[in-house]
């Protein structure tokens, strides 16, 4: 993309989005954010210009853009396929470029093989908001067919920041595992699963930005390093100074105890994710994900430690994962 061109982020401060606008801006790009301005935090962008509207009241969002066209838009927060018919008629003709922030959690569950390529079906029966991202994509796709709305695909997969913990419970398992106090891991702690630092994936979502050849093409962008969930509890606890006490308990048993962790669970962290990344790395050759889990994990421990108002200890994981080591004991 070259330097000042006019780019939209719908959203633009959350944790991948942020990343994003930072190396957008850093690049000399002309960067807007659609947004209600609510959301700004700990993740404020300098250089970003703010359209404060409600993406999802379609007349405030079209009163807000007025007659502005852009080189590409980014949208971040379309979750259903009624946000894609919004964004589509918002944006018809009005951009060269719509990319959709879908979910590499959208690719056959459990994968009949590996790495995934984008060529791996759509296929996820576990988890609803895979399956509504899956419509969203068919959905962009036939627009594309109907009209040649201009629509780029790009699929994350756990990606993280400093402010996100990427084990179940959050804060409270990392809290738990400071104290001394077992913390419950799905499945034997040996599936392999990828982690992506969000200022990597930035670098191949930005180099997407502006190529007319990525029209109508999906891509996941992801970091190349594998780790077993074993091994991430183990890396965060290391981090703290303590060795951790992994429970291990089928995911099967943990979504009984509670749906929304189980459908997280069966729905994509259960199975080992390895992806081919060649198809990014051949658009935008300089994408190449630096950053271990390792470093990210001092950051974690270090942004969680120097802030207090972050540290949400919830008493409800704290008591189920008392409950389900009990009972699964």
């Amino acid at each position: 993309m070259k330097k000042n061109s006019k780019i939209l982020f719908i959203g633009g401060t959350g944790i991948i989005s942020s990343a994003c606008s930072e190396l957008a801006i850093a690049r000399g790009m002309d960067l807007y954010h659609l947004n209600r301005g609510k959301s700004v935090g700990i993740r404020k962008i300098e250089g970003a210009k703010t359209i404060i509207a409600d993406i999802r009241n379609l007349e405030d969002a079209q009163k807000a853009l007025g007659e502005e066209e852009f080189d590409a838009v980014v949208d971040w927060i379309s979750f259903e396929p009624h946000h894609i018919r919004n964004a589509v008629q918002l944006f018809a003709g009005k951009t060269k470029q719509y990319v959709f922030i879908s979910s590499a959690s959208i690719y056959q569950t459990p994968p009949e093989k590996l790495p995934i390529t984008e060529a791996t079906p759509l296929d996820n029966p576990f988890w609803e908001y895979s399956r509504n991202k899956i419509a969203c994509e068919n959905l962009l796709r036939e627009e594309f067919r109907k009209s040649g709305f201009p629509c780029t695909i790009v699929r994350p997969s756990h990606t993280y920041d400093k402010t996100l913990l990427p084990i179940t419970g959050g804060y409270t398992a990392l809290k738990r595992m400071k104290n001394g106090l077992p913390v419950v891991v799905h499945g034997d702690g040996t599936s392999i699963w990828t982690l992506t630092h969000h200022r990597d994936f930035a670098v191949g979502l930005i180099g997407l930005l502006g190529n007319p050849a990525t029209i109508n093409e999906a891509f996941h962008i992801t970091s190349e390093e594998w780790l077993s969930w074993n091994t991430i509890y183990k890396i965060l606890a290391a981090e703290m100074g303590v060795e951790p006490n992994l429970v291990h308990v089928p995911s099967a048993v943990i979504a009984r105890y509670d749906k929304e962790i189980g459908d997280g669970l069966l729905g994509d962290k259960t199975h080992s994710m390895i992806f081919d990344n060649a198809k990014i790395k051949g658009f935008v050759p300089e994408f190449n994900c630096r950053i271990p889990f390792r470093q990210g994990a001092k950051e974690i421990v270090k942004w969680y430690t120097e802030n207090q108002q972050a540290q949400n200890f919830d008493k409800r994981i704290d008591s189920l994962m008392d409950v389900i080591i009990r009972d699964y004991s």
